[in-house]
């Protein structure tokens, strides 16, 4: 059994020659593939760059490949792990990092070898990013967008600022920046952005068939989504403007991608948790949100099979809004209800989620019989 790790640098056009011939090597094999033990593996981190050797037409290892196997980021757990021992898990910190890095462990290491792990918002972003020497100022550019341009580019960027945005919207904007004629690629470039580079993927309400047409779109690494919402255009204005201000500039836009990523990151902590049998509701489905043409609006819907439980969600990062959004989660669940008669006889719950909720905001959800879930709440146990 052979491995070849870091795989996606046989990309570049100096080691062109291995692949070459480890396609004649792997063709020999293959012609008495009965008789051969073993195998060879190939890993890489970067799917673009892997598909590039592996998966591209003109690639020497090109339809070669008999098995794939993907490995997905750590889980929360691990990353609340790293914070425990290295730094803190204090529900603003799991966010901020979680909305920059996801469960990557490579960036975590970063941070830790600059000794800003434990460090607040500006510095970090100032190590990491700004300085001459910052690790990830063009980790994005190098690995993501290297071979994007135009077009392509321009959709990732509506993307990023846009999240959860529609085919339609998609397609106004595009008309807007580069006249009518563009709506016809629209659809070639989104298959391309997330079937060849895996950097999109378009999501459907709960309980929704799967050629439904209320899809929404997002980028899927929350990395490159909060380097193309709020990093990458102070990142290369520091030769022109000072760098505090571009450093505020750049915690100020990613506060306002926060949000959505916190609806991620409470969706994920209860699939772990159900995992685990931590916590008060195991699933019996993959928790999503649900939304349709009539505006409603439900941030997360979690559904138990066995004790007939559907809990409704509303996640804010700022708690001081919770209590407005309790009471439309509670319209829009009604309205839910309505065209899912399913649910009929079932238990209803609703929960608010913020980063920290506070002691009267949480005495006014309960009195409303909402249940209020802390980032503190939700990893208890993890």
């Amino acid at each position: 059994m052979v491995a070849l790790d870091e795989f996606q640098y046989f990309h570049r056009k100096q080691l062109a020659d291995f692949c070459s011939l480890l396609q004649a090597e792997v063709d020999r094999l293959a012609a008495r593939a009965a008789q051969v033990v073993g195998g060879l593996i190939v890993l890489g981190s970067l799917h673009a760059e892997m598909t590039a050797v592996l998966e591209d037409r003109d690639a020497p290892l090109f339809n070669r490949s008999t098995d794939t196997i993907e490995l997905g980021h750590l889980d929360i757990a691990s990353v609340l792990e790293i914070l425990r021992v290295h730094a803190n898990d204090d529900p603003s910190r799991l966010l901020f990092l979680w909305n920059l890095f996801e469960g990557v462990p490579k960036f975590y290491r970063d941070a830790y070898e600059q000794g800003v792990l434990n460090a607040e918002r500006r510095p970090l972003l100032r190590s990491l990013f700004f300085s001459s020497s910052s690790p990830l100022r063009n980790e994005a550019d190098n690995w993501f967008l290297r071979e994007l341009r135009g077009r392509y580019d321009m959709v990732l960027q509506y993307l990023a600022r846009h999240p959860g945005c529609t085919n339609a919207d998609i397609e106004a904007t595009m008309v807007e920046l580069s006249g009518p004629g563009e709506v016809r690629q629209v659809g070639g470039y989104l298959k391309v952005l997330s079937e060849r580079y895996r950097m999109i993927e378009r999501r459907l309400p709960i309980f929704s068939p799967a050629r439904a047409r209320s899809g929404r779109y997002y980028i899927r690494d929350n990395f490159l989504r909060a380097w193309l919402s709020a990093l990458q255009r102070p990142v290369s204005a520091v030769a022109f403007r000072p760098i505090d201000v571009l450093i505020d500039q750049a915690d100020g836009r990613l506060a306002d991608v926060e949000g959505y990523a916190l609806e991620d990151l409470a969706g994920q902590l209860y699939e772990e948790r159900s995992r685990l049998g931590i916590g008060d509701f195991a699933l019996s489905e993959r928790i999503r949100g649900y939304w349709d043409r009539s505006d409603v609006e439900i941030d997360l819907v979690a559904v138990n099979e066995d004790e007939r439980r559907i809990r409704f969600g509303t996640c804010k990062r700022n708690p001081d809004r919770l209590i407005g959004a309790a009471d439309a989660l509670k319209k829009s669940a009604d309205r839910f209800l309505a065209v899912h008669p399913k649910f009929k006889g079932w238990t209803r719950e609703y929960v608010a989620i913020a980063p920290d909720i506070g002691a009267d905001a949480r005495a006014a959800l309960q009195e409303r019989d909402v249940l209020p879930q802390s980032l503190v709440d939700l990893t208890a146990g993890l």
